[in-house]
């Protein structure tokens, strides 16, 4: 399970960093008509975000997550600034759990 928590961790901060650019880059566009840092900011996030969604598919099954818990997860990287608190709380129920089923 370890093994799965860096990759979604590294995922979770990229994405919401990359949605906080987007979100920034969106005000450029719609506010002030400068459209060049969406049309590169956009597509980078899409990405990430996919790449964010298997990470958590991939840390789910390892933890034996329910599908509900995991949907709440993925919904992390589509609200900003909520990617860093669900990366925390995730990390310490990754923990938790490893602590437990080591002992």
């Amino acid at each position: 399970m370890e093994s799965a928590l860096k990759p979604f961790r590294v995922l979770a901060y990229c994405v919401g960093v990359m949605l906080l650019v987007l979100c920034t880059a969106m005000v450029l566009r719609y506010g002030f008509g400068i459209e060049g840092i969406s049309k590169f900011v956009a597509p980078v996030h899409g990405f990430l975000y996919m790449v964010y969604l298997v990470a958590v598919m991939n840390l789910g099954m390892k933890a034996r997550w329910s599908w509900p818990y995991m949907l709440g997860i993925m919904l992390g990287g589509t609200v900003p600034f909520l990617s860093f608190f669900v990366e925390r709380r995730v990390t310490q129920r990754v923990h938790a759990q490893t602590a437990v089923a080591g002992a």
